[in-house]
């Protein structure tokens, strides 16, 4: 049976280090464009990379799921602030939009799971 929880946190991290990891260029352009201090990039990056991994790692430890998929949905709904203000087309913006949903829906599923 197909599990969707383990499906939405394996694209979440995926997705997430695919951007941070081999498209990072893409990045650095985008934080530039905000006007985001490099810090300020670093640390969104740390902190992106760490929930996908902990996401994944939910797979074998559930109790591990809740806190990371909502720090990734604020992290998200950031990302989604940023793309409003710099008045991206929404096509530009989509990816993240979806994964904000993807990041709900694995914090509203995991949130009853024994810690």
């Amino acid at each position: 049976m197909l599990n969707v929880m383990a499906v939405a946190q394996v694209v979440i991290a995926i997705s997430v280090i695919f951007v941070w990891v081999f498209r990072f260029e893409n990045i650095t352009r985008e934080f530039r464009e905000y006007g985001i201090p490099d810090l300020v990039r670093n640390a969104v990056g740390a902190a992106k990379i760490a929930a996908a991994t902990l996401l994944l790692a939910g797979l074998w430890y559930p109790s591990l799921v809740f806190a990371p998929a909502v720090g990734m949905a604020v992290l998200m709904a950031c990302a989604q602030i940023a793309h409003v203000r710099a008045r991206h087309a929404w096509l530009k913006y989509a990816a993240s939009f979806l994964l904000l949903l993807l990041s709900v829906y694995v914090a509203l599923m995991a949130r009853g799971v024994p810690r």
